[in-house]
């Protein structure tokens, strides 16, 4: 996205302009837009947003998968009203927009200046039913929603075997091709480069392996192939997005049974955030986004 320096005798004036709380011809609010998990949302958190609601210059799209992204409505379904097994809102909604596949028509009307991808979410098994995909998260078990008789003969489609690796390509080519014909292209594109963690601190503070991992209950999960999982799509998807910036902080990868969601691989300590977060400001991404 081009920029245009300001000429010496223009700068006063915009910043008269913006001091007075009108702002200069041209002039664009930051809003920004996650197509990702919580290791991106929790950045907010750590700088005062409520980690139940989001700030309203950020749209949150999680808990799904680029092949479940362009498939088609799960024909049949029907949401609850309310949110149902004990889910949060944020969540509710996040698993419907996955079903009802209305995600990618929210990030087009919601123009955002930078847009974020994070692929810890691609860790979850897809679902193929009723000719369509869907994400099998937790979510979904959690909600019922799968005694639907929309969801029914559901067939798995599981993470790391070559089928997904297929649908999740075709899927990237397909969203940069989206990306370029669509407003998302004025966006600033950022890849999250992330892993899950190998070690974790403790609650008392000391440092520890990670292992027993499980992507759901009941099922464990290979830390290795997932790591090495995320390092294929991140290079894939770098080679077919148009230019992306990379953040990344290897160095604080590091697990936090004390984080207020739980321990979990991809649950790092403050430090994570912190040094990410830097990055983001030296983007263009303002704090002002969490007041």
């Amino acid at each position: 996205m081009s920029m245009t320096r300001l000429q010496p005798d223009t700068q006063p004036v915009l910043e008269a302009r913006r001091a007075r709380g009108r702002p200069a011809p041209g002039f664009r609010m930051s809003k920004v837009a996650i197509v990702g998990s919580c290791i991106t949302r929790d950045l907010w958190r750590f700088r005062g947003g409520s980690p139940a609601e989001r700030p309203p210059e950020l749209l949150y799209v999680s808990r799904t998968s680029l092949p479940s992204l362009f498939a088609t409505p799960l024909a049949g379904f029907r949401p609850a009203a309310r949110p149902p097994g004990g889910l949060r809102p944020q969540p509710h909604r996040a698993l419907l927009a996955d079903l009802e596949k209305t995600a990618l028509a929210s990030l087009v009307a919601f123009r955002p200046t930078h847009l974020i991808f994070d692929f810890i979410d691609e860790r979850f098994d897809l679902l193929s039913v009723g000719g369509t995909l869907i994400t099998h998260s937790w979510e979904l078990d959690a909600s019922g929603y799968r005694r639907q008789a929309a969801l029914r003969g559901a067939r798995p489609i599981p993470r790391l075997s070559a089928a997904c690796d297929r649908l999740w390509l075709n899927a990237a080519a397909e969203l940069a091709a989206f990306v370029r014909a669509t407003p998302l292209a004025e966006a600033k594109l950022i890849l999250h480069s992330a892993r899950w963690a190998h070690r974790r601190r403790t609650a008392q503070g000391r440092l520890a392996a990670v292992s027993g991992v499980e992507v759901l209950p009941g099922q464990t999960a290979d830390l290795g192939r997932h790591n090495d999982l995320l390092a294929r799509y991140e290079a894939a998807f770098t080679e077919l997005m148009p230019a992306l910036a990379r953040i990344e902080a290897p160095a604080h990868r590091l697990a936090d049974e004390r984080h207020q969601w739980g321990f979990s691989p991809f649950h790092y300590v403050p430090e994570y955030y912190a040094a990410i977060w830097r990055q983001l400001e030296g983007l263009g991404v303002p704090e002002g986004l969490s007041a």
